[in-house]
């Protein structure tokens, strides 16, 4: 029994949190063992970054204790936590990205000579080290803002790893990630676990926590529902207890009919670095168009080439035979267009308002009355939308800041459902998402395009890509290398094409 002690690491015991009447955490109980990758999994807004936030000291626990190595610890900050061995990385990058990465890598912790000046010299081969050791190729000079959103991820990890830590935890670090970086991040943690350090892996997708996780645990609602080991227990098992009720099928039925092309992009070249190069291609009426490449291949600036967020070279683009060659996001919203970006918190929402505003700020003259805001209808609007994605929220007055990740995604959802769309841009709509309410986005999806909607959507996700798609035009280094039929291809196929012009 001492030796079953031993092996724990960490041990939460009677955790409860709330904010306000909303009570997020109720009484949680969880081990982890020492060496080990405990999985966490639940729906969006069941505590899971709560209950991390306030292992780590962002928050403060309303009840409960915490031990570390068989010691109670309260940290009273992040700088606590990560000072006593434990680090997190977090779903939303918090980086300063106008500093370099080795400035990013030292803050709050810059080492200084003899002389009292911070030792410049000794952060580059630090650094390099750090990187050298866990195998990535990495400008140290360069600021963050340069670098792709995976490789700034990858950084983080780096960075959470470098404080010699004892516990790191890793908030949907594969949100951004391709499948090659994935399996370089699995090989990290491998080699972490085998040194002795444990990891707690906050993450939606089912096949990685089966690939990577010792053991799982479920939330949900606030509650600790689950604890197993992953080889005694399997995916319908997990949905089960992360959503109440099982889900069958991961996708729904793709029972959409595509009607004659409607959406033409003809030779389309954009300007400034990244390049995209002659890419045509049509999109039917009432079609789910997918986009796949690795990170870098260019599918965002693609969408926000037709969006008309940035600057075309060449090119033209066509909806129903007439011109849409954009010049900002502006005007494609008064043609017709909307767009969900990649990032939520740059530039998806505004984290200073409320669910309300958040919701109706894209379509303000819909809810006019003579020539002021009309609240009612604003709210009115909001509460419809809350309803239709199942948002978890108090009401249409919350900070849009107090939501989860994955509801604040469903928030913006509302947001373009308002003004009716034409053509809907994703650009991964369901990162960071839950089982429960990717389905539910991916039966809003198919819907949007039986109702004659044109659908282009990027994913990361393999699975999803093939799963909800009738076909997917693939991306390699700024180029389309490919189309094809999503019922007649595969896997292989989509990632030989991928590195076509690589």
């Amino acid at each position: 029994m001492a030796e079953q002690k031993d092996d724990i690491i960490l041990s939460i015991r009677g955790m409860c949190k709330s904010f306000g009447r909303n009570r997020v955490l109720d009484h949680i109980n969880l081990d982890v063992r020492r060496g080990t990758v405990m999985g966490l999994m639940g729906e969006n807004g069941a505590g899971k970054s709560t209950m991390m936030k306030c292992l780590f000291g962002t928050y403060q626990k309303d009840e409960g204790h915490i031990f570390l190595d068989g010691k109670e610890v309260s940290f009273t900050g992040p700088k606590d936590a990560l000072e006593n061995g434990i680090a997190m990385v977090h779903q939303e990058l918090n980086q300063c990205l106008e500093r370099s990465v080795v400035d990013n890598l030292f803050l709050g912790r810059y080492p200084v000579n003899s002389a009292g000046i911070i030792d410049e010299a000794r952060m580059k081969k630090e650094a390099a080290e750090l990187f050298r050791n866990l195998g990535m190729t990495v400008n140290l000079t360069q600021p963050m803002r340069n670098m792709s959103v995976s490789q700034r991820q990858m950084c983080e990890i780096a960075k959470a790893i470098s404080y010699n830590s004892k516990i790191i935890v890793l908030d949907e670090p594969t949100s951004s990630l391709t499948a090659p970086e994935v399996k370089k991040l699995f090989e990290m943690m491998r080699k972490l676990k085998s040194q002795g350090i444990s990891l707690i892996y906050i993450s939606h997708k089912m096949d990685e926590i089966f690939d990577i996780c010792d053991d799982v645990s479920v939330l949900r609602d606030g509650s600790l529902v689950m604890t197993k080991n992953t080889k005694d227990t399997n995916m319908n098992e997990l949905i089960a207890a992360m959503v109440g009720r099982s889900l069958e099928n991961r996708f729904p039925p793709v029972d959409n009919t595509p009607g004659e092309p409607i959406l033409s992009v003809q030779h389309l070249s954009t300007k400034y670095a990244p390049h995209l190069q002659d890419i045509s291609f049509d999109v039917n009426k009432g079609e789910i168009f997918g986009l796949y490449g690795l990170v870098g291949a260019g599918r965002t600036e693609l969408l926000e080439t037709i969006f008309g967020v940035r600057t075309r070279a060449a090119g033209r683009v066509y909806y129903n035979g007439r011109l849409m060659n954009f010049n900002s996001s502006q005007e494609a919203m008064e043609h017709g267009f909307a767009m969900i970006t990649e990032e939520r918190k740059a530039n998806g929402l505004f984290l200073k308002g409320d669910l309300t505003f958040n919701t109706t700020i894209a379509n303000l003259n819909h809810y006019k009355t003579g020539v002021a805001l009309d609240d009612q209808k604003m709210t009115k609007a909001t509460v419809k939308e809350i309803g239709i994605m199942h948002t978890k929220c108090m009401g249409p007055g919350d900070l849009i800041s107090s939501l989860s990740g994955g509801n604040q995604q469903k928030v913006i959802f509302g947001k373009w459902l308002e003004r009716d769309p034409k053509v809907f841009l994703m650009d991964d709509p369901t990162r960071g998402i839950d089982v429960g309410a990717k389905y539910e986005i991916y039966e809003l999806i198919i819907q949007m395009a039986k109702q004659g909607k044109t659908i282009i959507v990027v994913s990361s996700e393999m699975p999803e890509i093939l799963g909800i798609t009738n076909r997917i035009g693939v991306m390699s280094n700024g180029h389309l290398s490919g189309i094809v039929n999503t019922k007649e291809t595969n896997q292989e196929e989509l990632l030989r094409l991928s590195t076509k012009y690589l």
